[in-house]
C-alpha cells in the first residue's frame, strides 16, 4: 500500500511541469556524472591507451552515450525490457577491475567481447532472477562489493599521485607535492560540500570537487586543451572498434560480475519504490529493471561501451525529493546522450589531469568499500560468518596482489584467480551454501 505521506509524484507515471522537470534531471546526471566515465577512463589506461588520446576520448563518449541510452531502456522500457521507473542507468565501478586485468593482458576487443556475451546472459536472468536472489544474501553481496572497493583504492592512491602506468609511477613527478596538493583539494572540496551545503549542491559534491581541482591544476600548468580543439563536434559511433575476439575465462569472469550487479540493480528497484512510492517493487519491476541492466551492457559493449547498472546515488535523490516520476529520469537520460554525442564533451573530460581524477576517485572507490561495509552490518558476525569473510577476503585480495603465486594454472582459470571479484564471489557463495549455520 502507497504512503499517504509521501508527496505528489509519488506515481512513476506522474509528471512535474518541465521547469521542475529538467532542473531535476539534470540534478540526477550531476550527481552520477563522474562516477560514469571514470570505469572508461581507468580501463583505457590499463589497456595502454594515452591519456587524452582520440581512443580514450571514444571511449568516454560511449560511456556517456550508452549510459543514457541504458536509462532510457529503464524509464521508457519496451516490452518486457525496463522496470519503468526512475533508475538512472551508467558504468558499473563492479566490472574495472576484471576488465582493466583483461584489457591489460588480452587487449580491449577480448574485454569488450566479453561485455557483450557477459551482457547476453546478463539479459537472460531477468526471467530467472527472483529464483537466483537465495544465492546473494547480504553476506556475499556485502563482501563482493567490499571486494571491489579494497581492489580500486590502490588505483585512486596512484591516480592522486601521477597515474598508475609504470612509465608514470617511474617519473619523477609521481608523488610530488604539486599532485597532492591538486588531488587533496579535490578531496577536501567534495567534503565540504557534500556535508555544509544541501540539496542540488551536495547531490554534485564529487563534480564540484573536481571541477575545482580542475581549476588548481590548470593555475599550476597541468592541463593540455590541445585534444579539445581537435575534437570534433559530433560522434562517429564505431560498432566492434577492436574485433571481436572470445576468451572463455574472460566471458566467465564478466558473467560472474554481471550476476552481481543484476543483484544490485534489484535492490536498486527495491529501494527506488520503497523510498519513493512506500511500497516494494513488483516481479515485473525487477524482472524489467534486471533485462534493461543486461540489455545495456550488451548494446554498449558492440561500440564500445563498459556494462551498465542501476546507479544507487540516485536512489538516494529519489528518496530526498520524493519525486518519483520516471519523466525526471527520462530527461537525464536524454541529456547523457547528448553529451555522449558531442567529442568534444569527452575531450575536455579527457584533459582532465589524472591528480584530479585520483582525487575524486579516492572518494568514489572509499565509497565502494564503505557500502559493501554497510551491507555487512546486516549480517549477524558469528563465527562462521566472520570465517567466510576472512577466507573470502584473503583469497580473493591476495591472488590479486600477487599474481605470481597462481603464474603455472592455465590462462582461463589465472584471469579468474587473479581478478579479485570472482574469486570473493566463488568462495563467499560456496562457504555459505556448506558450512552450517551457528545457533
Amino acid at each position: 500500500m502507497t504512503d499517504t505521506n509521501l508527496g505528489a509524484y509519488s506515481d512513476p507515471n506522474s509528471t512535474p511541469p518541465m521547469g521542475q522537470t529538467v532542473p531535476l534531471g539534470l540534478q540526477h546526471v550531476l550527481a552520477m556524472f563522474a562516477s560514469n566515465v571514470t570505469p572508461s577512463i581507468i580501463v583505457a589506461g590499463a589497456a595502454g591507451l594515452a591519456f587524452g588520446s582520440g581512443e580514450q576520448i571514444y571511449l568516454i563518449q560511449m560511456a556517456m552515450l550508452f549510459a543514457g541510452i541504458a536509462t532510457l531502456f529503464q524509464t521508457v522500457g519496451m516490452g518486457p525490457v525496463g522496470a519503468r521507473l526512475p533508475i538512472m542507468q551508467g558504468t558499473s565501478f563492479a566490472f574495472v577491475g576484471v576488465l582493466a586485468g583483461i584489457a591489460a593482458t588480452q587487449g580491449l576487443g577480448v574485454a569488450l567481447t566479453a561485455c557483450i556475451i557477459g551482457g547476453s546472459i546478463h539479459f537472460l536472468l531477468g526471467s530467472v532472477i527472483q529464483k537466483l536472489r537465495w544465492l546473494f544474501p547480504p553476506l556475499v553481496t556485502g563482501l563482493v562489493i567490499l571486494a571491489i572497493g579494497l581492489y580500486l583504492i590502490p588505483v585512486a592512491i596512484k591516480y592522486a599521485a601521477g597515474g598508475a602506468a609504470k612509465f608514470q609511477m617511474e617519473a619523477e613527478s609521481f608523488g610530488s607535492l604539486m599532485h597532492w596538493s591538486v588531488a587533496l583539494t579535490v578531496v577536501i572540496v567534495s567534503l565540504l560540500v557534500k556535508f555544509f551545503t544541501k540539496g542540488f549542491l551536495s547531490n554534485a559534491a564529487i563534480l564540484i570537487g573536481l571541477l575545482a581541482g580542475y581549476a588548481v591544476a590548470f593555475a599550476l600548468g597541468m592541463v593540455n586543451f590541445g585534444a579539445v580543439g581537435k575534437a570534433s563536434w559530433i560522434t562517429a559511433i564505431k560498432p566492434l572498434p577492436y574485433g571481436f575476439e572470445f576468451s572463455l575465462g574472460a566471458v566467465i569472469a564478466v558473467t560472474l560480475v554481471s550476476i552481481v550487479s543484476a543483484i544490485e540493480t534489484v535492490g536498486d528497484a527495491s529501494a527506488t519504490t520503497k523510498a519513493g512510492a512506500g511500497r516494494e517493487a513488483t516481479d515485473r519491476e525487477i524482472a524489467g529493471a534486471t533485462y534493461a541492466d543486461g540489455l545495456g551492457t550488451a548494446v554498449a559493449g558492440v561500440f564500445g561501451g563498459l556494462p551498465n547498472t542501476s546507479f544507487s546515488q540516485n536512489v538516494g535523490i529519489v528518496g530526498m525529493t520524493g519525486v518519483m516520476s520516471r519523466h525526471v529520469v527520462t530527461v537525464a537520460g536524454i541529456i547523457m546522450v547528448l553529451c555522449g554525442l558531442i567529442p568534444k564533451v569527452g575531450a575536455v573530460i579527457a584533459s582532465m589531469p589524472l591528480p584530479v581524477l585520483g582525487g575524486g576517485v579516492i572518494v568514489m572507490f572509499g565509497m565502494v568499500a564503505s557500502a559493501g561495509l554497510n551491507m555487512l552490518t546486516e549480517v549477524n558476525m558469528n563465527r562462521r560468518n566472520m570465517i567466510i569473510i576472512a577466507v573470502s577476503l584473503a583469497a580473493g585480495l591476495g591472488l590479486n596482489l600477487v599474481p605470481e603465486a597462481v603464474q603455472y594454472v592455465p590462462g582461463v582459470m589465472k584471469t579468474l584467480m587473479t581478478s579479485a571479484v570472482a574469486p570473493t564471489a566463488i568462495i563467499a557463495i560456496v562457504l555459505n551454501l556448506v558450512l552450517p549455520e551457528e545457533d
